[in-house]
């Protein structure tokens, strides 16, 4: 599985926090327990700590083109 760095942020339409890939893919990183325990993603000092932080990129494994902010 492909892993990218976390290089920024945005808010979708919901408001839900999406992480920007250094690969170009957006990824929710949503706190939703007990499925998902994101805490740092609710204040800007957890996210900007988590900047460079990789993740798993799905998009990538599939060779998706990149996302764009609608």
């Amino acid at each position: 599985m492909a892993k990218q760095p976390m290089v920024g942020y945005h808010k979708d339409d919901e408001n839900h926090w999406v992480a920007e890939l250094a690969c170009g893919h957006f990824q929710h990183v949503r706190h939703d327990p007990p499925m998902v325990t994101r805490p740092w993603v609710l204040t800007e000092e957890g996210r900007t700590s988590m900047l460079g932080y990789e993740l798993n990129c799905k998009k990538c494994d599939r060779n998706e083109p990149k996302d764009q902010i609608i």
